[in-house]
């Protein structure tokens, strides 16, 4: 597999603007390309065209095009390598996207175009996909997806927006405790919880957690931390 897949963990760090601190990350990963097909389909209160603004407004140096306007959006992924492409998927809720890539036919032709090595970055839900599944989102499930498979880039799961911190006198159950029900019920499968600020970083054959913040891998009873810029790639290479 030749995969080049950059996952943010989010679109902003703290206060930031829209996309400020992932802008360099994201150009590099992009190499020379500055075409960029952008499948907004994780949006619901905002308008797919509104979206796409906002992502072109972020990355002025990049031409945006919205998925959702090709008459044939498979053809789009399809053609994507062949024509200088990459893919990028923003964030959202990851219900809705997932609903949309099988309601489109898009979930075999998008794991083609990225396992060949089409450039992809994705934000928030966006990374969420790239898992084996999304049944460690933290998005209220608005809409039933015709199944939680997502597009299995990576062989576990991942949690996009990771915070340990629990607010004073809330009650409701922290982070942990819900990554907790998951690998109970799926102890083999690890679940990588990934800070805003950071990322994953699938080069070819090798997994980095990138940026400057900590993560943790959840399996089992087990959280492990991992440090910025660790290798994970052994994580690749685990069998089920």
């Amino acid at each position: 597999m030749t995969a080049h897949v950059l996952m943010l963990s989010s679109s902003r760090e703290g206060d930031e603007a829209y996309l400020t601190h992932a802008k360099a990350r994201i150009l590099a990963h992009l190499g020379d390309i500055r075409d960029l097909v952008f499948i907004p389909y994780a949006a619901v209160t905002q308008s797919y065209d509104s979206y796409v603004d906002a992502v072109a407004s972020a990355l002025p140096e990049c031409n945006v095009v919205g998925l959702h306007t090709f008459d044939d959006p498979v053809a789009a992924i399809h053609n994507a390598s062949e024509n200088g492409h990459a893919i990028v998927v923003g964030g959202g809720n990851t219900f809705h996207l997932l609903h949309s890539l099988y309601r489109f036919a898009l979930m075999v032709p998008l794991k083609h175009a990225i396992c060949n090595g089409v450039p992809y970055v994705g934000w928030s839900a966006g990374s969420n996909i790239c898992g084996q599944s999304i049944r460690t989102t933290n998005d209220m499930p608005i809409i039933e997806p015709p199944s939680f498979d997502a597009l299995e880039v990576l062989p576990f799961q991942i949690n996009p927006h990771y915070t340990d911190y629990h607010p004073p006198g809330h009650n409701g159950e922290t982070r942990d405790q819900r990554l907790a029900e998951f690998t109970t019920l799926n102890p083999e499968i690890p679940v990588v919880g990934i800070r805003e600020g950071s990322a994953l970083l699938l080069s070819g054959s090798t997994l980095t957690l990138v940026g400057e913040k900590s993560g943790f891998i959840f399996q089992g009873n087990n959280k492990t931390p991992v440090q910025p810029e660790q290798d994970l790639t052994e994580l690749l290479n685990r069998a089920d």
